[in-house]
């Protein structure tokens, strides 16, 4: 069995695959890489099928959206972790490393994700996930590095791992 795929859905985001892909085939070692496209119609897969002729293509049918899409899509893979990618994020080097290693070493965790910085502003979290995901005493959904729309700088200060309630790709 595989140890790692890496699968991405895409729906009509050919110049998003064009512009990250290559990070992530490059940056993704042992990992295999999976594009879920949920019946684009913009030349997505042809654009694959020509560039990336060994990488694994799922595609669906019909635009399922974003559960049923990965849902639909990882009913076909198999493997001992699956990491959920987004189709717009630029991957550094080895950065799938520090996740697996920590799921390696307790079985216990479910769900991790790295610290997430903005493609536009580097030095700053992203938005979408920042540093972890967590829920507040009244229900509303936070994250480290990101409280409302104030968005932190990446000064280290999150280099710690910790357990959080929800992760983002």
């Amino acid at each position: 069995m595989i140890k790692i795929s890496v699968v991405i859905l895409n729906w009509n985001g050919q110049k998003f695959l064009e512009q990250f892909l290559p990070s992530v085939i490059a940056h993704s070692e042992g990992a295999e890489i999976i594009v879920a496209d949920n019946a684009s119609s913009d030349g997505s897969v042809a654009f694959l099928q020509s560039q990336y002729p060994a990488l694994r293509i799922i595609q669906l049918e019909k635009n399922l959206g974003y559960s049923a899409g990965y849902n639909a899509a990882l009913r076909q893979v198999e493997a001992t972790y699956y990491v959920l990618l987004n189709s717009d994020i630029e991957v550094p080097p080895h950065w799938l490393t520090p996740v697996i290693t920590l799921m390696d070493q307790d079985p216990s965790i479910a769900a991790c994700q790295p610290k997430i910085r903005s493609y536009h502003q580097p030095d700053e979290f992203e938005y979408a996930g920042a540093a972890g995901g967590f829920i507040d005493k009244w229900g509303y959904p936070f994250c480290r590095g990101r409280v409302f729309d104030t968005l932190e700088k990446d000064q280290g200060q999150y280099e710690v791992t910790d357990e959080i309630f929800w992760a983002t790709g």
